[in-house]
């Protein structure tokens, strides 16, 4: 698969993610008054494993090999996981904190701060070719 097509299908699997982690973050921060730096790894965290198993079926599939999943999904974790929370709380304590920017629109910006960044390592890191 050549990499515009990769990267179109990595946003598509991005975008759904979004609104994985976009919703977590509202149930938890708004509906249920987490404080946004509690809710915002636990929103994190079910984005990167929608992302995670999307990318294995679909956006690497043809670099998904038998037997690699566990370890796949760790460097997944370890990589864009790592990236992406880090790059979250950093954003949003910048923009929630300091510009009293909305925590769901903070956090918007936070994703994609990060995008690039993890698009890089799914394609080099986590799904390497073998």
């Amino acid at each position: 698969m050549n990499q515009w097509a990769r990267f179109a299908r990595f946003n598509a699997v991005g975008t759904a993610g979004i609104a994985v982690q976009l919703a977590a973050l509202w149930l938890l921060a708004d509906v249920a008054h987490v404080h946004y730096l509690f809710a915002t790894p636990v929103a994190v965290g079910a984005a990167v494993l929608h992302n995670f198993a999307w990318h294995w079926q679909w956006t690497w599939h043809d670099r998904a090999r038998p037997g690699e999943l566990l370890r796949a999904f760790a460097r997944f974790a370890a990589a864009n996981g790592a990236v992406s929370l880090a790059g979250n709380l950093a954003v949003m304590a910048t923009l929630v904190s300091g510009a009293h920017v909305a925590p769901v629109a903070a956090n918007g910006v936070a994703i994609a701060v990060c995008g690039l960044l993890n698009f890089w390592l799914g394609d080099a890191v986590v799904f390497r070719r073998a």
